[in-house]
């Protein structure tokens, strides 16, 4: 099993409890998901924030506008620093998403590393090369332009 890695850092320009309170609530996930992917979350959370063992159920439109269910476990917390996300069932033969924040001058930089893994083999590698890895890329820089509309620009001071 070929395991791939995306990481993306972004600098924010407000502090680790702010950034903690917004990407720990899982409801945040539908503002900064784009919209093609219809991604709706079924669980209700009660506006409660992440917590170790959270499942997560979720329906998504990966591709070809197909729905398909998601589920999610909340493996590891550490507030209001680092929280993983690891998929129990979904698309992916493997999906593991930790997602850090660290205090910078004028700031936080976030990052988020996914650990993800492709099913059905040599069919799921040509299917990465083609398409997945690409609309990867294109979902964490809808998240990134997003984030700078909500969340404002960084200005290193």
């Amino acid at each position: 099993m070929k395991i791939y890695e995306l990481k993306r850092e972004q600098m924010l320009p407000i502090g680790v409890e702010e950034a903690w309170k917004f990407f720990s609530k899982a409801e945040n996930l539908s503002k900064i998901t784009p919209p093609e992917l219809s991604f709706h979350i079924l669980t209700d959370l009660k506006d409660e924030p992440v917590y170790s063992g959270l499942k997560i159920d979720y329906t998504v439109k990966p591709l070809l506008g197909i729905p398909m269910r998601w589920t999610t476990e909340i493996t590891g917390v550490n507030a209001p620093h680092v929280f993983t996300d690891r998929q129990l069932k979904g698309p992916y033969k493997l999906w593991e998403h930790t997602h850090t924040f660290e205090a910078v001058p004028g700031g936080v930089k976030m990052t988020d590393l996914v650990r993800y893994a492709m099913p059905l083999g040599l069919l799921g590698e040509l299917g990465h090369m083609i398409v997945v890895k690409k609309k990867l890329d294109e979902i964490f820089e809808f998240r990134r332009t997003t984030l700078i509309k909500l969340l404002g620009t960084y200005t290193k001071p």
